[in-house]
């Protein structure tokens, strides 16, 4: 029973893994399909979204399974019920990406960002892929420091998100109310995206500790990683 459910569980992390692999792609490929205006590549990502779907199906009905067939209590009872948990939450990811891709080939073949705000998306997407790839290496590595630091990586992109704003806001906007509209929308897809990926990071703290960190925790782990960092004799 015992050698079953590990290999269950570790199947079942696999493919939590090799969906948030393709979350970070599709977003990536359709930040690139943003900036450039790239068509085909927004089809890309358009066209391969199934997969993410097809896989976060998978993954419920395996964790649904380990619920039934394993009766899993304490430790293991919180990795499959996290696992499922996770799965929502890279779904929304992917779901993210796609919509880029859809905006960029709704408003093809012009761009649909204003040169003044192409900077911010550049980094934006950037901050979204990294933390995209790091929510697969926290999956397979269950490293709870790991997940702890997506917190930070999301604050820059919250930062990102606000400045955003002012630009919006500016009275020199002169690219009118459809073109505000694209970038606030977009704007929120990345930032949502980020949220998403701190989520999956939380889940798996959970899962490694049985409790689910605050703002407060979150900050508390950063601040003994930073000193490990500064001072590694400590």
């Amino acid at each position: 029973m015992r050698v079953a459910y590990n290999e269950q569980m570790d199947e079942l992390t696999g493919l939590l893994g090799e969906m948030a692999g393709l979350a970070g792609t599709a977003m990536e490929r359709a930040t690139q399909a943003l900036l450039q205006a790239d068509l085909p590549l927004a089809e890309m990502v358009i066209e391969e979204h199934d997969r993410i779907t097809e896989l976060g199906a998978v993954c419920e009905e395996k964790g649904f399974a380990l619920l039934a067939l394993q009766g899993p209590v304490a430790g293991d009872l919180r990795a499959v019920v996290s696992g499922i948990q996770i799965v929502a939450d890279i779904d929304r990811m992917g779901a993210l990406a796609l919509h880029i891709a859809k905006a960029t080939r709704r408003r093809h073949p012009n761009h649909v960002l204003p040169d003044e705000v192409s900077g911010y998306f550049a980094e934006m997407g950037r901050i979204a892929v990294s933390l995209g790839v790091a929510t697969r290496e926290i999956l397979e590595t269950r490293d709870p420091e790991r997940a702890a630091r997506l917190h930070e990586e999301d604050e820059a992109m919250d930062d990102l998100h606000r400045h955003l704003f002012s630009v919006l806001m500016d009275r020199e906007w002169k690219h009118g109310v459809a073109a505000a509209v694209d970038v606030t929308l977009l704007g929120r897809f990345y930032e949502r995206f980020a949220d998403h990926a701190v989520e999956v990071g939380r889940r798996v703290i959970f899962l490694v500790t049985g409790k689910l960190p605050t703002l407060e925790d979150f900050n508390a782990m950063q601040q003994r990683v930073d000193k490990l960092t500064v001072y590694p004799e400590a």
